[in-house]
């Protein structure tokens, strides 16, 4: 019965001692992240191979990235959980209805970094932001941002090659999404929708106002952790076994000559490879840093990285639902070509 109550007041400290609970979860959490690496060279070290060996240093790379990626995850998804709860789909759509194009893009492109949308979402999305009255482009400024420049995204970034780099990212992911947004725009290809969504009665949005207590937020970022971290973690454990083997037994100067500045036609065929994966950004960065580990040229890395995100061909085929095959080819192209640019662009400069 003692056991009982005990884990009944573990589980309520949350609710009780909200402000207490979340500086004991990130001093623990700190003190973990440092134990990483040390942890990691042990393990290498008390198994039978040799460090300096493909195998040793394949190890230590997976040892080391799984539960580091992982804990930057859980923080990142749990933080933005927490604030996420302000931003239902409803109060989303409201805060976009009714905004002129040009601001209404910077704001949809915006909204997409804090909003836990993902390509999953499209299609009710694109019917609610339709229904509410919110202009195509703005719409398509809002679908390319919020899987391309997520928290997930900028929180590994930052993690795993800092400020610089994951600002670096935000400002093109931000970019891409609102210009390739407004030229949609430009085009006026409502006719391109399938008839039945354009025949949909207009609804109007309102943003109703959201008010939690600390505790609510908190059971609302351990509900994100459950959903998010649950879902993607496979893609993960892929993606840095991916990044192992490159790290491991790839040859710098291979990987150097394939992705390098100096192979022009590295970029595009980065996008044409990156756009049939499926996988997210907890998935691609760890195989994204062992690509740069290794030589491969930051615009290149950049615009594959971009492609598995943002054009990924199970979102055209979710997308197919609501859109016609020549919006939907107009939506690759334009956002595949500011991707080119952005990747030649890097590579020129950088």
């Amino acid at each position: 019965m003692a056991e009982v109550t005990l884990s009944q007041r573990t589980l309520q400290w949350p609710q009780q001692f909200p402000r207490g609970f979340l500086l004991v979860a990130a001093v623990a959490w700190w003190l973990l992240y440092q134990s990483l690496a040390p942890a990691s060279e042990a393990l290498v070290a008390a198994l039978p191979v040799d460090r300096d060996s493909h195998l040793g240093g394949a190890l230590q790379f997976f040892l080391y990235d799984t539960p580091k990626v992982l804990l930057l995850l859980t923080l990142v998804v749990f933080v933005m959980g927490m604030v996420n709860s302000c931003f239902t789909p409803e109060r989303t759509r409201a805060l976009l209805a009714g905004r002129t194009e040009g601001v209404a893009n910077v704001m949809a492109a915006s909204l997409g970094i804090v909003t836990p949308f993902c390509s999953c979402s499209a299609v009710p999305l694109f019917i609610g932001f339709v229904q509410a009255g919110v202009p195509l482009g703005v719409t398509f400024s809002f679908l390319i941002s919020a899987p391309m420049v997520n928290e997930v995204a900028l929180a590994l970034l930052f993690g795993l090659f800092g400020w610089k780099v994951a600002a670096l990212y935000l400002g093109l992911g931000l970019t891409v999404a609102i210009v390739a947004g407004w030229i949609i725009g430009r085009l006026q290809m409502e006719r391109h929708l399938e008839d039945w969504v354009r025949e949909m009665p207009k609804v109007s949005a309102t943003a109703d106002e959201v008010r939690l207590t600390l505790s609510e937020r908190i059971a609302a970022g351990f509900a994100s952790v459950r959903e998010i971290v649950g879902k993607v973690w496979p893609y993960i454990l892929a993606g840095i076994t991916i990044g192992a083997v490159i790290h491991g037994w790839v040859p710098q100067a291979f990987m150097a000559s394939i992705m390098g500045r100096d192979a022009w036609w590295s970029v595009p065929a980065a996008v044409l490879i990156g756009v049939p994966m499926y996988t997210n950004a907890a998935g691609v960065i760890p195989i994204v840093q062992a690509l740069l580990a290794k030589g491969a040229a930051l615009g290149t890395v950049l615009a594959f990285m971009m492609s598995v995100i943002a054009l990924s061909l199970p979102e055209m085929i979710i997308l197919r639902k609501v859109l016609k095959v020549r919006l939907i080819a107009t939506f690759v192209g334009v956002v595949a070509t500011g991707i080119l640019i952005v990747g030649f662009v890097f590579n020129a400069v950088l």
